[in-house]
């Protein structure tokens, strides 16, 4: 009961701002009279949003599919490089820098060169996820292994902790904050860049659906197939915090 209580207080607030600028957005754009084409009003973009509905909720399916497992095989990336950097401090040396080379152009740039790898199927989605995940989990799971401080890491040892058991029992309870932190910015750029490569090359999804319906001049599906998207960001962006309060519970 209490959670419920809390998560009302929490999404209230964030409903009411929504509502109110929505109806504002509305208020203006009958008041001004500005063209469908430059900004339709809410209205027309919601009737069409479930006029389409069943395009639009194919196209979010496949959309989320890709942008969920680019997710998780990006998370599993850069929290193995993580740990075995931990573990092997001369890794991290030798491979930051060019880890750091790689994510210094924008994963998007890539996405060209993954559709060429992996043809405009969902591997090429999955690819451009884990690229833009990977990075962000890589660096705050090290900030976060790197908490715990050495008169602790000592503590464990003297009782006769393994290096393993200390990573298990300190370093990684003492690193989900970060980690966490890495995961709610890595499922943003995730979904980013999967309907970026939609756009560039698909054959289903969001993001193909924005690129055809611009080339239709169709601007009113481009604002539902936005206007959809974001709302399934804000659905998987939920469930992740609803997880984070489950593993970082005491926070």
């Amino acid at each position: 009961m209490a959670s419920r209580l809390s998560f009302l207080r929490s999404a209230l607030p964030v409903a009411a701002a929504l509502i109110g600028l929505l109806l504002l957005w509305q208020l203006g754009a009958m008041l001004f009279d500005v063209p469908t084409y430059i900004l339709p009003r809410p209205g027309a973009i919601v009737a069409t949003a479930i006029e389409k509905a069943g395009l639009l909720g194919s196209g979010l399916w496949i959309t989320s599919v890709e942008a969920v497992l680019g997710f998780f095989v990006g998370t599993l990336i850069g929290l193995a490089a993580a740990v075995l950097m931990i573990l092997a401090p001369p890794l991290e040396v030798a491979l930051i820098p060019l880890v750091i080379v790689i994510n210094s152009v924008p994963s998007i740039a890539f996405v060209p060169l993954v559709l060429i790898w992996f043809g405009l199927g969902i591997g090429s989605k999955v690819a451009i996820g884990a690229l833009a995940v990977s990075f962000v989990v890589l660096l705050n799971a090290l900030a976060g292994l790197k908490r715990p401080e050495a008169d602790a890491i000592n503590l464990m040892r003297s009782f006769g902790a393994s290096r393993l058991g200390i990573l298990w029992r300190l370093q990684l309870p003492a690193a989900m904050p970060s980690i966490v932190t890495g995961l709610r910015v890595g499922l943003a750029r995730s979904t980013i860049a999967v309907i970026v490569a939609e756009m560039m090359g698909a054959y289903a999804g969001i993001g193909q659906i924005i690129y055809q319906s611009t080339a239709q001049v169709d601007y009113l599906t481009v604002w539902a197939a936005v206007f959809v998207a974001s709302l399934g960001s804000l659905v998987l962006y939920g469930v992740l915090v609803a997880i984070d309060r489950k593993l970082v519970w005491w926070r």
